[in-house]
């Protein structure tokens, strides 16, 4: 057990319960060094967990407080949490695509909408892995799964024109990336960034599933065969190539530009209370 795992991890959670040759321990990682450069002790992190692959293997790992929510709706919790909590207090959550682009995207657009101050790391395996590897709402076109035999067809949402981080951002978010969970140094300093931003922020990041995604699409479960294409399908904003799939950093920092969610409750209530109690002084 390397450092960061015994000084924030729980050691019945080492090492994780994913497959062999998963890369979510590389997401998982990245985001623990992230708020170890930081200097953030585990009573500082709150780490809020939901369902599928990244939810049932973050889930409970942090030594310091956390929780979960069923399916699509950890971001409702996280932003009555955040309304609770001591504003000093950091709101961190580990969800997959399903949870984030799927059934719960309706309750992300609102922890967007009021800019509510937490981390999102979307740990995305590109479908539906958990439930035996179907096409989900980032599998990319072409790509074979238990439920698109002939190749997925329909529109995605990471496809040009249609990328669901320009909706985020149309929302309302202050900072938004994506990664892909190979990109090492980079993806920790892009949620080192996240961290520091007292509003709402996503890191979508793309991560190799070796016993779906991989058999299926592929043709191969070896690890470093499906490493290595998703590295290839994807560069940096502005290298893009033909064969591109995911254009990687950082889409939009407007870190700390709005108010944040708990914040901005706050004052207001306390304006309301100023205003009516000098209303009834009279």
């Amino acid at each position: 057990m390397d450092y960061l795992a015994t000084k924030y991890l729980r050691s019945r959670k080492i090492p994780s319960s994913a497959c062999s040759g998963c890369g979510l321990g590389q997401c998982h990682k990245a985001l623990v060094k992230a708020i170890d450069d930081l200097g953030y002790e585990r009573n500082d992190i709150i780490w809020g967990t939901s369902i599928g692959c990244a939810g049932r293997q973050t889930f409970a790992t942090w030594k310091g407080d956390s929780f979960a929510g069923t399916h699509g709706r950890v971001y409702a919790i996280a932003r009555g949490l955040r309304l609770a909590l001591a504003p000093e207090k950091r709101l961190v959550l580990t969800v997959g695509d399903g949870d984030a682009f799927g059934i719960g995207f309706n309750h992300l657009l609102h922890a967007v909408r009021t800019n509510a101050q937490m981390t999102v790391m979307v740990c995305d395996n590109l479908g539906y892995q958990s439930t035996g590897g179907q096409y989900g709402w980032t599998t990319p076109p072409g790509v074979v799964t238990d439920s698109s035999p002939y190749g997925m067809f329909e529109p995605n949402w990471v496809q040009p024109g249609r990328d669901v981080l320009m909706i985020l951002k149309e929302a309302g978010a202050t900072f938004l990336a994506r990664h892909v969970s190979m990109d090492g140094g980079v993806l920790v300093e892009t949620l080192r960034k996240a961290l520091r931003n007292n509003g709402f922020s996503l890191v979508h990041v793309v991560y190799p599933c070796t016993t779906n995604f991989g058999k299926n699409a592929l043709g191969s479960r070896k690890p470093v065969d499906i490493f290595r294409w998703i590295k290839s399908h994807a560069k940096p904003l502005g290298l893009e190539k033909e064969d591109t799939i995911w254009r990687t950093g950082i889409y939009l920092d407007a870190s700390n530009s709005r108010p944040e969610f708990s914040q901005f409750m706050r004052e207001k209530v306390e304006e309301i209370r100023r205003r009516h109690g000098n209303e009834g002084a009279h």
